[in-house]
C-alpha cells in the first residue's frame, strides 16, 4: 500500500467521523503489534533464541488464550 494520498481526479465517499477514529484506532493498535513483532524479532538476530527452559510451552500458551476467549464470551442459553 502507498502513504501518498489519491489522485484527485476520483471521487471518494468520505466516512463518519465515528468510522474514521475506529479505523484510526485500529491502525494505531496493528501498528503497536508490529512493532511488539519487530522488538522480539530484533532482540532473537541479536541475542538468539532463549533457552528451552526460560520458554513457556505452546499447549500451555494455547490454554490460556483459549481460557481468555471463554471468559470474553458471553454464556449461550
Amino acid at each position: 500500500m502507498s502513504e501518498q494520498p489519491a489522485t484527485t481526479d476520483t471521487a471518494r465517499q468520505q466516512l463518519q467521523p465515528a468510522a474514521a477514529d475506529a479505523i484510526r484506532a485500529y491502525a494505531a493498535k496493528t501498528r503497536e503489534n508490529a512493532d511488539q513483532l519487530a522488538a522480539v524479532l530484533e532482540d532473537i538476530a541479536t541475542n538468539g533464541l532463549p533457552s528451552v527452559e526460560d520458554c513457556t510451552p505452546w499447549e500451555q500458551l494455547r490454554e490460556t488464550h483459549l481460557a481468555r476467549l471463554t471468559r470474553q464470551r458471553p454464556a449461550v442459553a
